[in-house]
């Protein structure tokens, strides 16, 4: 049975939010309650730690420990996995019930073939649990955001525009990871066409930091990496480290408060396009990063594609085996259209500078320092 696409929303300040507790899903609610949004929160508990607590720290914890009003935030234990989320139905009703906004960011963000059932479970089985509720619960006006990544484009040469793809093997791909988002993509474009669903496919970059205060709760990605090379410095001064890297190739970054304000921006508006690439218009060179590296550690980093694993030291070795999935990223310039992006967003986000990235790299690193030195004592 197909459903009526709703073009517009009739009440625009309710929000539900799956995998809430997640670094840029946490970002997005503090700045929804901020704006005077309700927002429910379906996060897992874990442990001894309920669904309200695990959210509720989190939030603290992104907040910069300051309080937070919770009056508009309800928070729901759930079952991905589960017919309904294992949610009672009159429960269901009550946080689907009328026309809402659903993002959907539950995912695993593991990568390598150990994982892989993991990896398609949760990022499509999961996708398949979260639409079919959707559909079964929601007024017809409500809108399913999916949050994809902008690497579902895998090792595509040219363009990624702002359109579905076809399915394709392991080999279009860097990871698992990626081609589990393009059948997901897929997924949804099947409700779509099937079932009318009212879906938004949101693929964004590599997040990183705020731009304007400099912190940086997440270990992802460029962060990983920097966190890899703070050890290794730290244990050995003065070092000289080189790795295959192209100084020149990019990063394609975008701050958290820079995506925030983009998902503020398409929560705001009566239409939207079924995909968006939010993804930066000024990629970040490698050579960028590793300054700012240098900036922070006792070290020097040299870039040298020609280096050959033979001619290696023990350490470089070392950082180029722990680069089983950074690694796939240092050497490429993918190419995004943003067509769709750029009519729907009215007011343009900042993008990241070479001295923002200074003060994140900092702030992460100096805040790993204290985070080790209250574990010791």
């Amino acid at each position: 049975m197909s459903r009526e696409k709703g073009t517009e929303n009739i009440v625009k300040n309710r929000v539900v939010v799956n995998g809430a507790n997640g670094y840029v899903a946490s970002n997005f609610i503090l700045e929804l309650l901020e704006n005077g949004y309700h927002v429910t929160a379906l996060v897992r508990k874990k442990g001894r730690e309920s669904a309200v607590e695990r959210m509720k720290s989190v939030l603290v914890e992104m907040n910069e420990g300051e309080d937070l009003a919770f009056s508009r935030l309800e928070v729901f234990n759930y079952s991905l996995f589960e017919e309904n989320f294992k949610l009672p139905d009159e429960l269901l009703k009550h946080i689907f019930g009328g026309n809402i906004h659903y993002f959907h960011f539950a995912a695993s963000l593991k990568f390598d073939i150990s994982s892989k059932e993991e990896i398609f479970g949760t990022n499509l089985q999961g996708v398949t649990t979260s639409v079919e509720t959707f559909l079964k619960y929601t007024g017809p006006k409500s809108r399913f955001y999916f949050v994809s990544t902008a690497y579902s484009c895998g090792k595509l040469e040219g363009v990624f525009e702002e359109r579905f793809y076809e399915d394709a093997g392991i080999d279009a791909f860097r990871n698992y990871y990626e081609q589990s988002k393009r059948y997901a993509e897929n997924l949804i474009r099947k409700y779509i066409d099937d079932k009318g669903l009212n879906a938004c496919i949101l693929r964004i970059s590599q997040i990183i930091g705020n731009r304007k205060t400099g912190v940086t709760k997440t270990d992802y990605g460029i962060f990983d990496f920097a966190k890899r090379i703070q050890r290794l410095a730290q244990q050995n001064p003065g070092m000289t480290l080189r790795m295959q890297i192209d100084p020149d190739c990019t990063q394609n970054l975008l701050p958290i408060d820079t995506m925030v304000d983009y998902f503020m921006q398409i929560v705001a508006a009566d239409e939207v396009p079924v995909i968006l690439n939010i993804v930066s218009k000024n990629p970040t060179k490698n050579a960028t990063i590793l300054e700012s590296l240098e900036k922070s550690l006792p070290v020097k980093l040299v870039a040298d594609m020609n280096l050959r694993l033979s001619e290696m030291s023990r350490i470089e070795r070392i950082i180029a085996v722990g680069m089983s999935f950074t690694g796939a990223y240092i050497n490429i310039n993918p190419n995004f259209n943003t067509e769709n992006l750029d009519r729907l967003v009215k007011e343009k986000p900042q993008e990241v500078t070479s001295e923002e990235i200074d003060k994140m790299i900092a702030y992460f690193l100096n805040r790993r320092d204290e985070l080790k030195m209250k574990s010791t004592g």
